[in-house]
């Protein structure tokens, strides 16, 4: 991890010279993850797909107000975050998932698509704070401390949003981790 921060900042402080070379480099060490991050708050591939467009385009028109180079990476997802929460504000409230996965056919063996597909839906079923601390935690592999750089709160905050949606996740997911309650059919 090193040595990809000090490889971060190398090739910021080169693309704030104008070397547009540099700036493909940090687009293609991040666009997947960018994707993979802004496509769990969204929830669809469209919107995940214009969204790390302008994340990028933003970042690049504001590499300079970047203080330190080597933080690129959080400052880049403090950017998409910004951008989601914008989207997601504009977003009409029968865009919501439909809770599909969970609960259908408990007492079977899942295949992993399945396992996927209703952590996905447990996900989508938390608040949006929740959502996104979990998956900049989770998914991410961030710090507490760096999560609340990114979400610009206190990392008690973000602590308390961790844990409660880990515990919600785990109410939600346990019909399918048990099976079904014998007698309740």
């Amino acid at each position: 991890m090193i040595f990809r921060e000090v490889e971060d900042r190398d090739l910021v402080l080169r693309a704030r010279k104008g070397k547009v070379d540099a700036y493909n480099a940090l687009v293609s060490r991040w666009e997947t993850k960018m994707y993979n991050y802004l496509l769990r708050l969204t929830s669809h591939s469209e919107d995940a797909q214009d969204l790390c467009q302008d994340v990028f385009l933003k970042a690049y028109q504001h590499l300079a107000k970047l203080d330190d180079p080597a933080r690129f990476g959080p400052w880049l997802y403090r950017i998409a975050h910004n951008e989601a929460m914008s989207h997601l504000r504009r977003q009409r409230p029968e865009d919501e998932l439909v809770d599909q996965a969970v609960g259908s056919m408990p007492g079977r063996r899942m295949a992993p698509v399945e396992v996927t597909l209703a952590v996905e839906s447990a996900l989508a079923r938390l608040s949006s704070e929740q959502r996104e601390a979990v998956i900049l935690k989770i998914y991410e592999g961030f710090k507490f401390d760096e999560i609340a750089e990114i979400l610009d709160c206190p990392a008690s905050t973000i602590k308390s949003r961790v844990y409660t949606g880990l515990d919600l996740l785990k109410e939600i997911l346990a019909p399918v981790v048990r099976g079904p309650v014998p007698g309740a059919e």
